[in-house]
């Protein structure tokens, strides 16, 4: 059933567009106005692809992005799906299977983090090295169809080193700061309680958020390359000076990151063979 649920939307896009995408991004809260920098775009609304979720979380807007960018073909989620909506883990991955399935081999992905480092400040852009999975769900549970990827995954290399090296590269080149750390996942939606976030930095988490780790299990699960990064958008070292945390602040804060992070993919993307 997911097969053909993936064939079907395929099928949708391809009839309206030839291009085929070889990059695909997935556009984290405040981010999606990435969008702009590409060129040509044809754009779909979630809602008009069968099979499609909608989505509904804050500056998320629903629509699937098709174009040039730094003289690539993309295809860009201006907006993704959480757990927190209530969508199943496979239902909020099926978009990234669909753009799997329309040619793109490489996922690079964004998302609004809160900084669990204290060294990490709101603004900062952190390219992500890892992950620590803390849903408690997998999108891989339940059958597995061979025809997207095998039945167990390896995640040791979750997120790709030449890619990461690129990007290191990239942001030395063009002058913009760049942390690196391991991001943890978890399902939201709630912020997380201080001790939490302790817990958290004592297993080694840097930033902590409410997505990427289903959609980067799935690119795996079918071999994409993966690079991903967070804009720390928030205080959450779970210290006793935490401040509280404000949605509405957390987007516009991420907003801003978003004119900083856009030139470094411009850049890395240029680089890509």
């Amino acid at each position: 059933m997911l097969f053909e649920k993936i064939s079907a939307a395929k099928d949708y896009i391809q009839g309206k567009s030839s291009l085929k995408p070889s990059i695909a991004l997935i556009l984290g809260s405040g981010l999606g106005g990435l969008v702009n920098a590409i060129e040509n775009p044809i754009s779909f609304d979630y809602g008009d692809i069968p099979h499609f979720p909608q989505t509904t979380a804050l500056s998320h807007v629903g629509r699937l992005v098709l174009g040039e960018l730094a003289g690539k073909t993309v295809i860009a989620m201006q907006g993704r799906l959480h757990y927190y909506e209530g969508h199943s883990m496979q239902n909020l991955t099926l978009p990234l299977r669909v753009m799997w399935a329309l040619g793109a081999k490489t996922l690079i992905v964004t998302n609004a983090a809160g900084g669990l480092d204290p060294s990490f400040k709101p603004g900062d852009i952190m390219l992500l090295s890892d992950h620590i999975d803390l849903f408690g769900d997998n999108p891989l549970k339940g059958p597995n169809d061979t025809r997207l990827g095998p039945r167990f995954s390896d995640m040791s290399d979750a997120y790709n080193k030449s890619l990461r090296q690129i990007a290191l590269e990239a942001a030395h080149e063009n002058h913009i700061p760049l942390q690196q750390g391991v991001y943890v996942g978890t399902s939201g939606p709630c912020f997380e309680t201080s001790a939490e976030r302790r817990y958290m930095r004592l297993i080694g988490g840097n930033a902590v958020g409410m997505s990427t780790v289903p959609e980067v299990i799935v690119a795996k699960h079918m071999g994409m390359q993966v690079l991903g990064f967070s804009g720390i958008t928030n205080v959450a070292t779970g210290g006793e000076d935490q401040p509280p945390d404000d949605a509405h602040e957390v987007v516009e804060v991420a907003g801003v990151i978003g004119q900083r992070l856009a030139p470094l993919l411009h850049a890395i993307i240029t680089k890509l063979a």
